[in-house]
Formats: C-alpha cells, structure tokens, sequence
C-alpha cells in the first residue's frame, strides 16, 4: 500500500508508523511548509515529498490518504480525497455542521473508498483498559475535556464551540456503550470574553451536557471547556455499572482508579466497595510486531492503533471501526449539544447516521 500522510504538525509522528507498518511498501509527506517539509524528508527519507494536497491527489499510486489538515479544511479535504478515488483518514472532526457529516456520508458511499475518523479516545491505554473490565450494566458515564487556548493556538479555533469539538469526551462512552446519542440537553456555563470571540453563536467558554443513550439506560455527562475554566488540561472519561466502576486519574501522573463491589453482608448498613489505583498496561499485542516500539507514544499510545486499523480495514476490504456513520454519529452529538445550549437547555434530538 502507498500511503499519504498530509499535514506535518500533528502528522509528523505517524510517518514513522505508516513507515513501518508491514502492510505499507511507500509513504509520502505533504506539507505547504517547505522548511517543515525538507526537515522531515531529510529525517525519514520518504518515498515522496509534496507540498500540496493537489500534488498528493494526482499520483495514481497513492492508495490512501491520512488527513492532519487544519480543522476548517477536513470536509473540503475529505472530499477532494474521495473524490480522487483514495482511502481516507482524516483527524477529528469530520464535520462541523449536521449538513456537512451528512455530505461526507453521501461522498463515501458514492466512492465505494474507506473512511476513518482518527479518533485517538478510543485507542487510547486507558480506554483499551477499561474496555476489558467487567464493569456489568453501566448506569453512569461521565467524560471531562478542558483545553484552555488562550495561547498561540490559529485564531480561527475562537469560532469553534466547545461542544463541537467534543468527540474526545463523548466517543469513549459511546464506544463503551456500543451505541450513540438519542438526544441532549445541554447547558453553556459562564460568558465569553468578547476580546476572545464576539460571535452570538458562540458565548460560552465551557458547556455541560446531558445524553441519552439509544437502546441503553445509562446516562451520560460531558462537560466540555475551552477558556475561562481553571483547569490542566485533561481529556478523561469514567465508566460506573453494577459490578465495577473505572475513574480517570484526577492529575495526569496518577493512575485510574477502578473500583469493585463487595458482596452485600446484612449485618452491615453500607455496601463495601474497593478503591485500587491501576496502571493500564500498553497493547503491543493487538499491533503487528513492527509497531510495538510505538505503543508507549502520544495520546495514550493510540496512533499506532489508529493506522493499523486504517491499513487494515483496506486490506481486509471492510468498513473501519470509526467508519463515516459512527463518526457521523459521535460528531452530531456535540453539534446538538451546542444547539441545545442555545436554547437554554432544551432537549435536542439527535439524527442518526
């Protein structure tokens, strides 16, 4: 396979793993940035260097294409690259708004090509631990994501609500859950500083969400901020059911916490529970050989994860695990979200994808 990997910022560290993947012969860079470009040509010597997508699109050689663009390019991006007759693999999120997740839909399923949102969540240590636990029937779920970015972040990330950049919280308890958003009702906390956005449509610096759950009981919270929130920066989610519950870590250098259930004693008012801080272990055993040495790398481990199933979904000709209607899915529960703190809470269907 030959793939592409477009957008060098955030891309630089999955040349090394498309690179490496056993099922990858070619792997060519692309980046408008030639000082960037040139750096890391000369560093993993790859089989091409190009600096714009359009150069990427015409060779008929490349296969597949991994999408690390600026969020306000992805659907335009996305589009080219189906359009183009390739594979592809694109960075959250897939969409901003229900039209453009629902354009996506259509333009996959007239290539006849794969897509794969590149959520990192969900491949997470973390997540992979937490997925193995016998937690019984989940009755709560709550995911925490605070970013503050008043810093040097693109000003055009001051347009984007919070909630429509949520998929980081909301993927893994729907991941979990196997199911998706039937609606939300959410709330916006707190004033923008209009020195940060004047934009009526978007006036919250954090938004808390309430979802429900199609064909699940659970409940689950999301509560999502980008400024005006003292908070590190986390991105965490925490699974509660019958038997046993996992919580992320309060502070990134401390371990999770899973808790388990006694047995109801009747001479005793209370229910006993053990607290036990665990270390998710890495998951070199659900890669090919050649990409264990990248399990203990960025966003909890997954980049290695997140290509092996792009690479082999194509291989294996099936749909990808986050394929365009689970993306579709997970990404409309933050755009409804955000609508719903609009109108001051209001209950907001979800469509299904």
């Amino acid at each position: 396979m030959h793939v592409a990997v477009v957008g060098l910022g955030f891309g630089e560290c999955f040349v090394p793993i498309y690179q490496a993947h056993p099922d990858v012969e070619r792997v060519t860079i692309c980046d408008p940035d030639p000082q960037v470009l040139g750096r890391i040509e000369s560093q993993y010597a790859p089989f091409a260097a190009r600096q714009s997508l359009a150069e990427v699109l015409q060779d008929v050689s490349v296969d597949a294409v991994h999408l690390l663009t600026p969020l306000p390019f992805h659907v335009q991006h996305t589009l080219a690259v189906l359009a183009a007759g390739k594979h592809c693999a694109c960075a959250v999120t897939m969409g901003s708004t229900i039209e453009e997740l629902q354009t996506v839909v259509d333009a996959v399923t007239a290539s006849g090509r794969n897509y794969m949102m590149m959520e990192t969540a969900v491949y997470t240590r973390e997540f992979l631990f937490a997925q193995s636990l016998d937690l019984g029937e989940i009755t709560f779920l709550r995911a925490d994501y605070f970013q503050d970015l008043e810093a040097t972040y693109p000003a055009y990330w001051r347009q984007v609500p919070p909630m429509h950049y949520a998929t980081h919280a909301i993927a893994p308890l729907l991941a979990l859950t196997n199911t998706r958003v039937e609606s939300v009702a959410c709330i916006g906390g707190g004033r923008l500083r209009k020195d940060i956005c004047d934009d009526p449509r978007n006036p919250f610096p954090m938004q808390s969400g309430l979802f429900t759950l199609e064909g699940h009981a659970a409940l689950a919270q999301v509560n999502r901020a980008w400024y005006q929130t003292a908070r590190s920066y986390v991105e965490s989610f925490s699974a509660y059911g019958e038997k046993m519950g996992f919580e992320w870590t309060q502070l990134e250098h401390e371990s999770p916490v899973v808790f388990e259930l006694e047995p109801v004693q009747t001479e005793v008012r209370w229910r006993g529970c053990r607290a036990t801080r665990m270390e998710p272990p890495l998951r070199p055993d659900l890669l090919p050989a050649e990409l264990a040495p990248f399990v203990d790398g960025g966003h909890g481990g997954s980049h290695p994860h997140l290509a092996h199933e792009f690479v082999r979904c194509i291989v294996e000709g099936r749909k990808s695990r986050i394929d365009e209607r689970t993306a579709g899915n997970w990404c409309a529960a933050g755009i409804c979200a955000h609508e719903s703190s609009l109108l001051g809470g209001a209950l907001v269907p979800v469509p299904k994808f």
